[in-house]
C-alpha cells in the first residue's frame, strides 16, 4: 500500500547517520532543556553539507519536548512557547579550531503533531517537515514512531493542499505539484525569492520527491479541492502566515540573546529588507521590537 510504502521511505531517511558536528550541536540544544527533551530533528540545507562546511553555516534543529514547565527555568517562555509555538533560539560553541552556530526551535510533540495535520491553517510545520530530516537523538521507540508518523502526514498535508493549485489543463506531474506547494507556502511566510527558492528545493532532492508525489497522487487526486477553493484557502494561509510572523518577531526579542541582530539577519536574508538598529535597541530588545517590527512592515519585508 502507497501509506506504508511512504512509512518506510520516511522512517528509513529519519535514521541517515549525519557527521560529527551535527551531533554535537545537537546534543548541546538538547542539554539546554533537560529530562523535558524527546527528540531532536536536523533539518534544512545544512544536511547536505560536510562537517568541514558547517562553521560557516547556520544549522537548523527543533527540539521536541514532553512538556514546556519542565523545558524552562523561565515561565514566561514555557507561557510564550504554549501560546505561540514554538520558542526560537540561537547559540554557539566551539568546534575544532571554529565555531558551530544554530537556530533550533522548541515545540512540545503535542503541538508538533497538530502542525502536522491537514486541518493545521498554518504552514510553517507541514511545509518545513515534508522536507528531509534525520532525527539525531530520541527518548526512545515509542517518540521514533510518533515523529516519523508525523513527517509522513506532513508530506500528506503539503501534498493535498498542493496538488489542487494546479490549473486543470496542466499535467499531473508529482514534482510540479511540489514546486506549486513551495511557492505557495513561502508566499504565506516571511520569505522572497519564493519561485527560485522553492524549485532549488525540489530540485535538491527531485528523486524523492517524485517517488512520494508518486505514491499520493493517485489516491488524492480523487480528493483534492477545486482550484477555487484551494486558492481560498492559500489567501486565507497568506494572512494568518504575515500576521504570525509579526507575531513571532516581537516574540524573538526574548528568547535568546543576540536577538535583534539575528532577526535583523533573518529579515534581510528572507526580504532583502535592512533598516539602521541602534545599540540602545540591541541592549533592549524587548522595549525595541514592536518599533522594529512596524518599521520593517513599512519597508515592505511582510508583502
Amino acid at each position: 500500500m502507497a501509506s506504508d510504502a511512504l512509512a518506510a521511505l520516511i522512517a528509513d531517511e529519519l535514521h541517515v547517520p549525519v557527521g560529527a558536528a551535527a551531533r554535537a550541536m545537537a546534543e548541546f540544544c538538547r542539554g539546554r532543556h533537560g529530562d523535558a527533551a524527546l527528540g531532536v530533528l536536523f533539518y534544512g540545507s545544512c544536511l547536505r553539507q560536510p562537517d568541514q562546511m558547517l562553521t560557516e553555516s547556520l544549522l537548523d534543529f527543533y527540539v521536541i519536548v514532553d512538556d514546556y514547565a519542565t523545558a524552562y527555568d523561565n515561565r514566561i517562555l514555557a507561557w510564550v512557547n504554549a501560546l505561540l509555538p514554538p520558542n526560537v533560539f540561537y547559540v554557539e560553541m566551539p568546534w575544532e579550531g571554529g565555531q558551530l552556530r544554530a537556530k533550533y526551535a522548541v515545540m512540545s510533540l503535542h503541538q508538533f503533531l497538530a502542525g502536522c495535520q491537514p486541518s493545521a491553517r498554518n504552514v510553517s510545520i507541514w511545509a518545513r517537515f515534508c522536507q528531509p530530516v534525520r532525527l539525531i537523538w530520541s527518548r526512545g521507540t515509542d517518540t521514533d514512531a510518533a515523529l516519523a508518523d508525523a513527517l509522513a502526514q506532513a508530506c500528506r498535508t503539503m501534498f493535498g493542499n498542493s496538488l489542487p493549485l494546479l490549473d486543470r489543463h496542466e499535467e499531473m506531474d508529482s514534482v510540479t505539484v511540489w514546486q506549486r506547494g513551495f511557492q505557495a507556502t513561502y508566499a504565506a511566510e516571511l520569505r522572497a525569492g519564493s519561485s527560485d527558492r522553492a524549485l532549488a528545493i525540489v530540485a535538491a532532492d527531485e528523486g524523492r520527491y517524485r517517488r512520494i508525489g508518486d505514491l499520493l497522487l493517485p489516491a488524492m487526486r480523487a480528493q483534492s479541492l477545486t482550484r477555487e477553493a484551494a486558492l481560498r484557502n492559500w489567501r486565507g494561509r497568506r494572512a494568518l502566515g504575515k500576521s504570525l510572523n509579526y507575531l513571532r518577531l516581537i516574540k524573538a526579542a526574548f528568547t535568546f540573546d543576540g536577538a535583534v541582530d539575528y532577526v535583523m539577519w533573518k529579515v534581510r536574508r528572507h526580504s532583502g529588507v535592512t533598516i539602521p538598529v541602534s545599540d540602545w535597541q540591541r541592549r533592549h530588545p524587548l522595549l525595541a521590537a514592536p518599533g522594529l517590527a512596524w518599521k520593517l512592515y513599512r519597508r515592505g519585508a511582510f508583502r
